[in-house]
């Protein structure tokens, strides 16, 4: 059997290969031209979205009332306060006085053996009895010309040498009764009955605990500011919760060349809480503002030299100088760069920059107004 061919079918047959090898890397342009087309609109549409908003917490500025002061701390320590100590030897015969108990100035505590101090003043006594009747005999005789002018001063002067005995020796009778030189707490006691007590030595302890004092050494460029009798408040560490007020007792002026600080007393009634030795802290206000315009101290930036905070505005971060005034507690004065309603963020403010977007999270409570505050400040 023969096998035929079509000349035209053969030309076909070659054509097709060579025409999808012309066309091919064509197509893979487009279909590159085509992917990179939508890239790039991906791309814009990123662009156009711009930076994430910033949360952030805003607090409205306000007015309140704001105090200037200083605050320290120091121990209270007790106005008044004695050693007692015995001025005579001898054998305790009672001991009049226990640790807590209250006494009361010239009240005896303790009674020494006073039987050889006794004997003395009953010797001198007669020594000076005998004494005073001899000058008066010798006066007699002096007005009749029967002794001289010298035998009546040596009597006198004896007689006065017989005085000055006695006295001493019923002075140290009296020491026999050893009693409290002031009023308070007997904080101490080191002597039982029956003990024998030397001379000058301490016995007991007393603390006025009526009137406390803590003493603050204050830098000397508050010197002009601190006076007697502006008020203080005083918190202790062992009565959470509670405020004592007080005042300036008095103010030593001079300024200690070492530490470049003053002293400054402050005084306080006990009120029967208060005790010496407890460490206290104290705030000296000696100005204050009914009605100031105040943001949280929180808002500040840490890290600006000049005091700056950052306040929203159509939705953007915008940093703020202000001039700052009074600092109380959580309070900062603000004498200019805000005004009242103020928004100023109180927290996120360290991922801000100037006209980052942010958003408003939450509010934090205002500043209290002046009512309020005052009604807070009279509660205190």
């Amino acid at each position: 059997m023969t096998r035929t061919t079509d000349p035209t079918s053969g030309r076909s047959r070659l054509l097709v290969p060579l025409l999808l090898c012309a066309l091919l890397p064509g197509l893979l342009a487009l279909g590159a031209c085509k992917r990179g087309g939508d890239g790039a609109k991906a791309a814009d549409g990123e662009a156009d979205k711009g930076p994430e908003a910033v949360p952030v917490e805003v607090t409205k500025v306000g007015r309140r009332a704001i105090a200037a002061s200083y605050a320290g701390t120091a121990p209270l320590e007790a106005r008044a306060e004695s050693q007692v100590v015995a001025k005579t030897s001898g054998v305790a015969l009672g001991v009049l006085a226990e640790e807590g108990q209250r006494v009361r100035a010239g009240q005896v505590l303790v009674r020494l053996d006073s039987a050889r101090a006794a004997l003395q003043a009953a010797q001198t006594a007669a020594q000076m009895r005998k004494l005073e009747a001899n000058y008066a005999r010798s006066r007699q005789l002096s007005e009749q010309k029967l002794i001289s002018a010298n035998d009546i001063d040596q009597i006198r002067y004896d007689l006065e040498n017989a005085r000055a005995a006695n006295r001493l020796a019923n002075l140290e009778l009296s020491y026999a009764n050893v009693t409290a030189p002031i009023s308070g707490i007997v904080a101490t006691r080191s002597i039982k009955t029956g003990n024998f007590v030397q001379i000058n030595t301490p016995i007991f302890r007393i603390v006025d605990t009526d009137k406390l004092e803590a003493t603050l050494n204050v830098p000397e460029r508050e010197l002009a500011t601190l006076k007697a009798g502006l008020p203080v408040t005083l918190r202790v560490d062992a009565l959470p919760g509670r405020d004592f007020a007080g005042t300036v007792d008095r103010v030593a002026p001079v300024v200690d060349s070492g530490s470049g600080t003053f002293r400054v007393i402050c005084a306080f009634d006990s009120g029967g809480v208060l005790q010496p030795g407890m460490f206290g802290r104290l705030q000296i206000n000696y100005d204050q503002r009914a009605d100031a315009l105040v943001i949280p101290r929180n808002a500040l930036l840490d890290d600006e030299s000049q005091p700056a905070v950052y306040t929203v505005r159509d939705g953007k971060a915008a940093r703020a100088p202000v001039t700052l005034g009074y600092v109380d507690g959580e309070w900062v004065e603000v004498r200019s760069g805000l005004k009242l309603g103020d928004p100023v963020v109180t927290a996120g403010k360290v991922a801000l920059r100037e006209g980052s977007p942010v958003q408003v999270i939450t509010h934090g409570a205002p500043a209290a107004t002046p009512a309020t505050a005052a009604g807070k400040d009279t509660k205190q």
